[in-house]
């Protein structure tokens, strides 16, 4: 079994069905998906010269060619390389030539960086999205079935880089697989569910839960051209009767400051991508009277790896229970296994594990621990088996030799009347080594008080944890899936920012 047959033997069944919703007409259903697909394997083989095992970049925005080439690459037994569609050309050229890419599926928006990017790869090939209509696999015979097998590459994902170059996690054929199914247990998806996609496919929780999940069960998908205005996205999420959403959440914080009836007619709401305030997800669940479900992954566990479960306990602040068939464990610098409420390094094992780096054996193996996933997220388990996350372990900070977790006084920030967003990083300090500093963000329309902020931070922590600089922005920087960068604010505080 790999991903390539798993998806041709639901199209089979589900052919005449909707699987993907676009706008206010279109609709393509399995049929059309999987003879879409069908065509760009065989454009790949026949023209491009793609063999089993090539990597194909997928460098295109939120569109409905995107899934059947994401299948057609995998249909061709070669590996998806899916490239963030916000870079840079020398960004994605990094990209390409580490993962030894000779092939692009793009568009025409996009096309316009060819030559600076073929005179960086010069082997380089494309193919547009406004081709695949043209394609005619008759003239290359019929096409093959699929031959990778579950433990065959499937998808290379590179990481943000957020703290340097980015890498690129390896998933296997199995890995997504074994995902998909997790996933399928925890949300009780069925074919009669519609997932909305809002957030970008080229991100692995989309592409593991946005194209894998749904086309694999037998479901749809439907695709929002834009978020804004918000009244119109959701009015045509409702139309199509989207029964699943995931967000990220600054989409919450939006949907709380837009005007917007209650409730929702969706059957789940999902968080993910960064940490969820718990003012947010109480002003939410208050407004909406929904669930908000928040849960937790990465990339190399492809990468779902926790939710809060849609029946019984949910725990505000936390990242819930492992999804099934996946461990977690809570781990000191020195692989000891740490008892309930203990601080240390989250850890994930099970199929859905990275392969590993691509062309990074030494990366490979800080990462990779008896076979725990080191993820680099400090946290601790409570008594009930809920998981929790301090913090990021590059993030934490040393005051006085005192460990100081910048989330905690996030969660302090946003419960401050006016703020959007909150951030806190750790800038250098003679005396105490380090100091906390904080970058907020007001909501549209409200002004806020540095002061009445500060006292408002010392009513609830400790004064070694109050920072001791507050900088207002009108928005602070984020990456493509709405992740802050603080590695941008440490720059801007290097520079006296």
């Amino acid at each position: 079994m790999n991903l390539a047959t798993a998806f041709s033997n639901c199209a089979r069944t589900q052919s005449q069905k909707n699987a993907i919703f676009w706008g206010d007409n279109r609709r393509i259903s399995y049929a059309e998906l999987l003879e879409q697909s069908r065509r760009v394997a065989a454009r790949l083989q026949n023209v491009s010269g793609v063999v089993p095992g090539s990597r194909v970049a997928v460098w295109l925005k939120n569109c409905p060619e995107f899934v059947p080439a994401v299948f057609g690459i995998l249909m061709a037994d070669a590996v998806v390389v899916p490239i963030n569609n916000f870079l840079k050309p020398a960004e994605v050229a990094y990209i390409l030539n580490d993962g030894g890419i000779d092939t692009v599926i793009t568009d025409a928006a996009l096309s316009v960086h060819q030559g600076e990017l073929a005179s960086a790869r010069p082997s380089l090939k494309f193919l547009r999205v406004e081709d695949f209509d043209a394609l005619q696999p008759s003239s290359f015979g019929p096409l093959p079935p699929s031959a990778r097998c579950e433990s065959d590459l499937a998808v290379i994902i590179y990481t943000s880089g957020t703290t340097g170059r980015p890498k690129g996690a390896m998933l296997s054929h199995g890995n997504l697989l074994h995902n998909v199914e997790s996933c399928r247990i925890v949300l009780e998806a069925v074919p009669e569910d519609c997932l909305a996609v809002i957030l970008p496919l080229f991100h692995t929780y989309m592409l593991t839960v946005g194209i894998f999940l749904p086309f694999i069960i037998g479901g749809s998908i439907v695709l929002v051209k834009s978020l804004h205005p918000p009244r119109a996205m959701l009015q045509e999420l409702f139309s199509h009767r989207a029964t699943i959403l995931p967000a990220v959440p600054s989409f919450y914080r939006m949907l709380l400051s837009a005007s917007i009836p209650s409730p929702l007619p969706v059957r789940i709401f999902i968080s993910g991508s960064a940490p969820l305030p718990v003012q947010t997800l109480r002003d939410f669940e208050e407004k909406f009277k929904t669930p908000l479900i928040e849960g937790y992954g990465l990339s190399e566990a492809s990468p779902v790896v926790s939710k809060n479960p849609l029946h019984g306990l949910r725990k505000p602040g936390s990242i819930g229970i492992p999804i099934p068939r996946v461990e977690m464990s809570v781990q000191n610098d020195q692989g000891t296994l740490l008892a309930d409420n203990q601080t240390g390094e989250i850890c994930v094992r099970g199929g859905n594990v990275m392969m590993g780096y691509w062309n990074q054996p030494e990366e490979t193996r800080k990462a990779l621990r008896n076979g725990w996933l080191l993820t680099g997220d400090v946290g601790h388990r409570d008594a009930d088996g809920y998981y929790y996350i301090t913090d990021r372990k590059k993030d934490m900070l040393l005051v006085n030799g005192i460990n100081v977790y910048p989330r905690e006084i996030e969660e302090i920030i946003y419960q401050f009347p006016g703020v959007k967003e909150a951030a806190v990083i750790g800038v250098p300090d003679a005396r105490k080594g380090e100091q906390p500093a904080a970058y907020v963000s007001a909501l549209e329309g409200q002004t806020l008080d540095q002061n009445a902020l500060s006292q408002f931070i010392r009513s609830k922590l400790a004064d070694y944890k109050v920072p001791r600089r507050i900088v207002f922005m009108p928005a602070l920087p984020k990456n493509a899936t709405g992740k802050i960068l603080k590695t941008e604010l440490r720059k801007q505080a290097a520079a006296g920012m």
